[in-house]
């Protein structure tokens, strides 16, 4: 029998874009039967294996998305959700192989639903984007997800910080305004696929929140001083409001973890131009 690192890494082995969500669904449905071994006998690698399409970028490269409602544009919008969500799957498996071992099994019994919650949405936006004469890889997509991870992958507690509780959350704030406005447009296959994610991710935030208290409680820590702590420390951006407070609260992702955060984000990006300026 495979072991559940075995399986995972040979999700994120596997190139093309297609057969990983496929081969992600089939992994989840072996856990689920009890064909998979809980043992560790391999490690992940520090990049997963991609298809030679899309064209990657680093996030500051990337042309910029105009709003409309043009089919270009539909069709650019849906290509980068796709191309989060491809990255996600791999996050999910990678997270399982690289610090499963020394977590309960519940832990992976969390993320390998994550991975196949994610491997469901690619498929839904990949058919989406086949309906209108387009595919995943036709156009360029950031690389940014993927350096978050190579840079907290020695870091089960910022990795969670950084991914679901900061990366996944965003995602809370603006899917619900995509839903809206591809249901104004009357494209409402588009708004029932991403309401369907919407409603995964929340379950997703969920999740990491959930191990990242488990890991405060563990390690005798204020879990949300350490959260403000590590994003600090990891996440180079700003976090921006408005911030969907319902749908983060669902997730156990309360506003005493984020919202100091705008703040201090902020000091900390003048500090770095300050900082830049002087060099």
């Amino acid at each position: 029998m495979k072991t559940i690192a075995s399986a995972a890494v040979g999700v994120m082995k596997t190139a093309h874009a297609h057969s990983k969500a496929l081969t992600a669904r089939r992994v989840a449905q072996d856990w689920q039967k009890g064909d998979l071994i809980f043992a560790f006998d391999t490690h992940p690698p520090t990049r997963p294996s991609r298809p030679d399409r899309p064209t990657l970028l680093d996030p500051g490269k990337m042309p910029r998305r105009r709003k409309g409602h043009s089919q270009t544009h539909k069709i650019a919008l849906l290509h980068a959700v796709a191309h989060i969500e491809l990255n996600a799957i791999d996050l999910a498996f990678d997270i399982i192989a690289r610090f499963g071992e020394h977590m309960p099994r519940a832990f992976c019994d969390d993320w390998i639903k994550v991975g196949d919650d994610e491997a469901k949405h690619f498929l839904l936006l990949e058919g989406l984007l086949t309906k209108m004469d387009s595919y995943y890889g036709q156009l360029p997509a950031h690389d940014g997800l993927w350096q978050s991870a190579e840079e907290t992958s020695h870091d089960l507690p910022a990795r969670l910080a950084i991914v679901p509780m900061i990366l996944e959350a965003r995602g809370l704030d603006v899917t619900p305004i995509m839903i809206e406005r591809f249901t104004s447009t009357g494209d409402h296959n588009i708004a029932e696929a991403l309401q369907i994610i919407y409603f995964d991710e929340i379950t997703h935030v969920e999740k990491g929140t959930k191990w990242f208290d488990y890991l405060a409680k563990k390690n005798n820590k204020d879990p949300e001083k350490w959260f403000h702590d590590l994003v600090q420390i990891y996440f180079k951006g700003l976090l921006k409001k408005p911030f969907n407070d319902e749908a983060r609260t669902q997730a156990g992702l309360f506003p005493s973890f984020y919202e100091p955060l705008t703040e201090m984000l902020e000091i900390q990006l003048q500090k770095r131009r300050s900082k830049a300026d002087k060099l």
